[in-house]
């Protein structure tokens, strides 16, 4: 029987279509069974991505224990794949899926015999992601600015030392507790030093006080003394302007505020950098 030249056409174009289909399930099938992520048991998964991760190879170390916990959704191998996937995207600066990882740990396994470090992992990332915040900073208006994350990392922390003291990472969180603190009363110092120097009297003063009573032994207090000072001046609460310059005089002698530097030694840009030049 004579075939027609259409029909021959048609019978090629679908030749073609399958055997493109039947490659490309063949080489699917070649891949999925030469991925060793796929076949190694769990134990020889679970170094596999520990050498690894102490090779600094943080990408493929997430995808290793991204599989991990995928092929093996519980034992402890899973458990402590988790935070060392949580650390692997934290030093790959993958900072909001690390965040999202520790937080889902410390939700998950409350009690785990890691729990301190999950606490500190956790502060680390939130420190990590409140960095850059002077690049942020500059052209912004200072009453907008997020302290979300430096807050929350001084939680995580507070939290580690108060639930856990006798961890090994109770040193360091506590220093950087001391950081942080001083970096969201300088934060806040900003914003009053904003709303002085706009005239906004009553509002300068508040954020002052504000310093005053929630970082009482930061080294912002002097300055936020001397706005507080001023700005009750400017307002002509002498009573409440005497008093706060009483207070700076007894704990802050030596202030730019009594050498006639004042505002204008507020000005000097290094201060939002707060312990390079101040000390804690």
């Amino acid at each position: 029987m004579r075939v027609s030249p259409s029909l021959k056409f048609v019978l090629r174009i679908a030749l073609v279509a399958l055997f493109v289909t039947l490659a490309g399930c063949s080489l699917f099938h070649r891949d999925k069974r030469g991925d060793p992520l796929d076949t190694l048991p769990v134990e020889e998964l679970y170094q596999k991505g520990v050498s690894v991760l102490d090779d600094q190879n943080y990408d493929f170390a997430s995808r290793i224990f991204q599989r991990l916990v995928a092929r093996f959704p519980f034992g402890p191998y899973t458990e402590q794949s988790q935070l060392n996937l949580a650390y692997a995207q934290y030093k790959n600066d993958k900072q909001d899926d690390a965040y999202s990882t520790i937080n889902r740990f410390i939700k998950t396994y409350p009690t785990h015999r890691h729990i301190d470090y999950a606490y500190y992992l956790r502060g680390l990332i939130n420190f990590d992601r409140s960095a850059g915040f002077i690049e942020r900073y500059v052209g912004q208006d200072m009453t907008k600015r997020d302290q979300a994350n430096q807050r929350q990392s001084f939680d995580d922390f507070n939290a580690l030392l108060s639930r856990y003291p006798q961890s090994l990472y109770v040193e360091d969180a506590r220093q950087r507790m001391v950081y942080l603190r001083n970096m969201m009363a300088q934060s806040d110092l900003n914003v009053a030093y904003f709303y002085f120097k706009r005239k906004a009297y009553v509002a300068a003063s508040n954020r002052a006080k504000t310093i005053i009573e929630t970082y009482p032994q930061s080294p912002q207090n002097g300055d936020a003394l001397a706005i507080m000072v001023d700005s009750y001046k400017a307002l002509g609460q002498d009573k409440l302007a005497d008093d706060a310059e009483r207070v700076l005089k007894l704990n802050f002698p030596d202030h730019p505020f009594f050498r006639n530097d004042w505002p204008s030694y507020r000005s000097n840009w290094w201060k939002l950098i707060p312990l390079t030049n101040r000390g804690q």
